[in-house]
């Protein structure tokens, strides 16, 4: 297929922040390779922090689910199609699905784009909407290929040369809260600084409580020690905290926006986090060095990679499962009850020795 003339690139990919992190590469080898191209971007609120005001794009669409769900469904509707009527008017050259879900598929299949891209396998007859199908050796949620990797095929596809796996991310300094920077630069600056993000969506990828606490104990009088979490999550927290206390620990849970995480993990050695958002945005940055904790999830297809990350895989017979919910009927959850303590507490005494 001819690549030359391209002036238009739509990307969709919406929901999740850590799906559009994984996306940004992708945007990020389009852009080099097409540097005068109208590179554009339509995402869920749930996942445009990174998107908005990102360099590599021209515009981004933003559908405000969160506003939607208070509002009636004529209005609904009516802000949605006004989106995809702005769509329609840029005659796409080409527009990607990268998410390959019913509800990307349906904006691809309205969006008026010339060249309607996706790679084989998706799900949810998500390939009806595409007139161009880029064949690959491996399943959309194959848990042995990183999601990066499956995205960046679409920029091989695309002739870009460099695929590379690299983030640009926007600028969010004028939303650090003045409070979390006053905070971290009055830490003490003569120890290195872990940050320790327990919490993240699904109940099968948290680790145990008494986890968190055996490597808190191991490094609270050598490493500063920050916690963040949001505010649905203090419960958790605050029971590890029962637990372990000491004047180098510092709890900002509910305290922090995804700008101050962004702060914090740039100014932090090492991120230790389930596989989450945290993990996600401190990839992105590029700085610290990160162990992530894989239970229901696979580490293979999500985990931060390169020189210094570091992922732990359950090593239960059902992890991966893939699953939200645990499916055991007895022993629920059983791989989040490995015990890591100790090959995190080597892994940190090795990184930052």
């Amino acid at each position: 297929m001819e690549n030359n003339n391209i002036k238009k690139i739509l990307i969709i990919r919406l929901s999740a922040l850590g799906d559009a992190i994984h996306t940004i590469p992708l945007a990020n080898a389009l852009r080099k390779r097409y540097p005068n191209v109208q590179l554009d971007w339509i995402v869920e609120d749930k996942a445009e922090k990174f998107i908005l005001n990102n360099p590599l794009l021209n515009n981004v669409y933003v559908l405000e689910r969160k506003k939607w769900k208070k509002m009636n469904l004529y209005n609904v509707w009516k802000e949605f199609f006004s989106i995809i009527k702005k769509i329609r008017s840029e005659n796409y050259d080409i527009v990607i699905d990268t998410q390959q879900l019913l509800k990307s598929s349906i904006i691809m299949g309205l969006s008026g784009g010339k060249r309607k891209i996706a790679l084989d396998g998706g799900r949810e007859f998500s390939w009806l909407f595409a007139n161009e199908i880029i064949k690959t050796n491996r399943k959309q949620f194959d848990i042995n290929y990183h999601v990066v990797k499956r995205n960046l095929e679409i920029a091989q596809y695309l002739d870009c040369n460099d695929i590379n796996p690299e983030f640009v991310i926007p600028d969010l300094s004028k939303e650090y809260s003045e409070n979390i920077t006053d905070i971290i630069k009055n830490i003490d600056g003569s120890k290195k600084t872990i940050l320790i993000a327990p919490a993240t969506t699904w109940e099968n990828k948290h680790w145990t409580i008494d986890g968190w606490v055996n490597v808190i104990k191991a490094f609270k009088d050598s490493y500063n020690i920050i916690i963040t979490a949001t505010e649905k999550d203090k419960n958790l927290t605050n029971k590890i905290l029962e637990k372990v206390s000491g004047k180098n620990i510092i709890n900002l849970t509910g305290m922090t926006t995804i700008a101050d995480v962004v702060y914090i993990c740039k100014n932090v050695d090492l991120v230790i986090s389930p596989d989450s958002g945290t993990a996600h945005i401190a990839w992105a940055t590029a700085h610290p060095k990160i162990i992530t904790l894989f239970f229901a999830t696979s580490a293979n297809r999500t985990a931060p990679y390169g020189d210094k990350y570091y992922s732990i895989q359950s090593k239960s017979l059902c992890s991966p499962c893939m699953k939200k919910h645990c499916r055991l009927k007895t022993n629920k959850n059983e791989c989040t009850q490995e015990n890591f303590s100790e090959k995190i507490i080597n892994i940190v005494k090795k990184v930052l020795q």
